[in-house]
């Protein structure tokens, strides 16, 4: 459902809500809140709350300047795993300055914006995304072991599978919040699990993979055990990824039911410019060092190419049908930012398609000259120094703070003499 002000002011005096989880995202989509009481709210969302910038990764080019959270009245939804007396409900925000100007870190500002830019030119797109992770006991202390919560394989069943009751409470928490999963199932890791999400508005699918981990950690924690989206937690094991589908179609209000269309010709148009511009936007999709360990594994994808089957692909694509989601991107991670990661996807797509660019030939096995996705994180990272691509939709501030993190996390990597143990302490807990 969705909510304007008016109806969020009275959904909270009608059902006994206390608190209000103002939720928003830093640069490298890493979820932050402020809890306000519910008699505030009519006040935020005339006057925003205001944050601390110098406190929040990437945040500090506010330049001293405070910073405002702006709910979207839109995004309302009750935390099912809160109190039912003294409710809490949450909205994401967007984050501006006391004048009213967007700031230019903010991911979901981005990603409107991107969504504005492709329908100005005629064009809709509807993400979906299939999520994995891993669930690890907890010692007797409470705190997280590398030993995994099962060690059943791909679609397995309980007894083997001990995370049935954990994902359907994940998934009947999820449709309590307005979400509804598709599917979910054990994936071939040990502990590993999948949940998949049905194609919606850019925006909105963000906002649902970010709620998504929140409330698998959230749940975890309730069942005593860990869950980690790290890329490749555990060194022999499958990694945990994130595949995006993408789906672009005609705005029917921007064409007239006249017009010839060849939608799926676009279609085309639109994968070749997101494959063609995939390397430059890498340091997006696979942002941290620990999401390169996972390529060229367990036919994990690397090849800068696509196929209908998977392979060593990158992308999955169907040429013969427009479907629900025939574009399907196989190599970023769930430890990336959604808001930028769309948008990127939709100005890469909307590249292609005003360059009438052309899919390459499909990925044949045999065949070992593809392109890859960089090596490592350092990489991606002097890649997008380069990129004019990046340099012409991403904030300059922006960009600047992407790569330079992105350098000074490959220099304390490459300085620490147990990198596995480095990896671990920096992603393992948080991620």
């Amino acid at each position: 459902m969705i909510y304007t002000e008016s109806e969020v002011l009275q959904y909270i005096e009608e059902n006994d809500v206390k608190f209000v989880k103002l939720t928003f995202s830093d640069v490298k989509g890493i979820l932050k809140n402020i809890s306000v009481l519910s008699g505030e709210i009519a006040a935020a969302f005339e006057q925003g709350v205001r944050i601390t910038a110098k406190k929040l990764y990437g945040f500090s080019v506010a330049d001293g300047r405070d910073l405002y959270l702006i709910p979207d009245a839109q995004t309302m939804t009750v935390l099912p795993w809160r109190p039912q007396h003294g409710r809490v409900i949450r909205m994401f925000c967007y984050v501006k300055y006391g004048d009213g100007t967007p700031f230019e870190c903010d991911g979901r500002y981005f990603l409107k914006q991107a969504m504005k830019t492709a329908l100005s030119k005629g064009w809709c797109f509807r993400f979906g995304t299939s999520s994995e992770f891993m669930l690890f006991r907890n010692d007797e202390s409470g705190f997280p072991t590398k030993i995994p919560h099962d060690f059943a394989g791909y679609c397995d069943t309980a007894p083997d599978d001990k995370g049935e009751n954990f994902r359907r409470d994940v998934c009947y928490t999820l449709e309590q919040m307005g979400i509804r999963p598709v599917s979910s199932r054990h994936e071939a890791g040990h502990g590993q699990h999948e949940i998949d999400f049905t194609a919606s508005s850019a925006l909105k699918a963000a906002d649902t993979f970010l709620s998504f981990k929140s409330a698998v950690k959230s749940i975890a924690e309730q069942h005593g055990i860990h869950a980690s989206f790290m890329p490749k937690p555990v060194k022999n094991d499958c990694g945990n990824g994130m595949h995006i589908s993408v789906n672009v179609f005609r705005d029917s209000d921007f064409f007239s039911s006249n017009q010839p269309s060849d939608n799926m010709n676009c279609v085309n148009m639109a994968a070749a410019g997101m494959l063609k511009f995939i390397r430059e936007y890498t340091i997006f999709t696979n942002s941290i060092v620990n999401s390169y360990s996972r390529f060229g594994e367990f036919s994990l994808p690397r090849y800068i190419a696509w196929s209908d089957m998977e392979q060593e692909q990158i992308m999955k694509f169907n040429t013969e049908t427009e479907g629900e989601a025939p574009i399907v991107l196989r190599a970023p991670d769930c430890v990336c930012n959604p808001y930028f990661v769309f948008g990127l996807i939709i100005y890469a797509a909307l590249e292609g398609i005003e360059g009438g660019l052309e899919m390459p030939e499909k990925f044949s096995p045999g065949k070992k000259d593809y392109e890859k996705l960089p090596a490592n994180l350092l990489e991606s990272a002097e890649i997008a120094e380069n990129s004019e691509f990046l340099k012409k939709y991403v904030p300059e501030k922006l960009l600047e703070i992407i790569i330079s993190g992105a350098k000074n996390e490959w220099k304390e990597y490459s300085s620490e003499y147990d990198k596995e143990l480095y990896e671990e302490k920096k992603y393992f807990h948080n991620s």
